[in-house]
């Protein structure tokens, strides 16, 4: 199975993706390219030390290079993968490179912290623009379930349940997407909500099913 092409889904990548018309990619291109797509995919499937190795290699090829915007990405492609799976602790790597990054990779960096200003959200690209600008909540459900793109659309559930604006339908999409593309990480942490949220409702019998499911996605027979 081709595995899921993750980078093209969350920020324009044209600069470090695409070789120059008509010439060969360099290496350093090429290397970073593969090595962030496998890192998001290990992360997504739930093997955080390949994701972990693959990140750091895509950082130093694209180090090599000295380019401020482009390591910016590659950290900001790692934490929206956090963000999908509702590890909602902040963006640390990117907050090192915040003061010489472009405004438009710390408005993305803004957006995946829940705390994305007016002024910033034309700076998104076009399915993060009709999340950050939804004018309600159920703006922004029909926005989120909208996106075709299943990481973007992890990303935006992520940032409307960091924001208390995920209704049931944002979750229950949010599971039913990770499920969909096997992303064991992500998928259990919706479910860990939708269980919570079942419990909270005094629905006891639906958080033991839910909490049942999660088992078998963490230790499959």
């Amino acid at each position: 199975m081709t595995p899921t092409r993750l980078l093209p889904a969350l920020l324009t990548f044209s600069l470090l993706l695409t070789a120059c018309a008509g010439k060969p990619a360099p290496d350093w291109q090429i290397n970073a390219k593969d090595a962030t797509e496998r890192a998001g995919n290990a992360y997504l499937a739930g093997n955080t030390r390949v994701a972990d190795q693959e990140f750091q290699f895509a950082r130093n090829e694209v180090a090599r290079t000295g380019r401020i915007d482009l390591l910016a990405r590659v950290e900001l492609t790692r934490c929206a993968a956090q963000v999908a799976s509702l590890v909602l602790d902040g963006c640390t790597e990117f907050e090192k490179l915040r003061l010489d990054a472009p405004a438009a990779e710390v408005a993305y960096a803004n957006y995946l912290a829940g705390k994305i200003q007016s002024s910033e959200i034309a700076q998104l690209p076009a399915q993060q623009r009709a999340i950050a600008g939804a004018s309600s909540d159920s703006a922004a459900a029909s926005a989120m379930l909208s996106i075709e793109d299943p990481l973007s659309r992890l990303v935006a559930a992520g940032v409307l349940l960091q924001g208390k604006r995920a209704s049931p339908a944002v979750i229950g999409a949010a599971v039913e997407t990770a499920s969909a593309q096997g992303w064991r990480r992500p998928l259990l942490a919706w479910l860990g909500v939708q269980a919570m949220r079942a419990e909270q409702a005094g629905d006891m019998a639906e958080a033991q099913r839910l909490r049942r499911k999660m088992t078998l996605v963490e230790k499959p027979f």
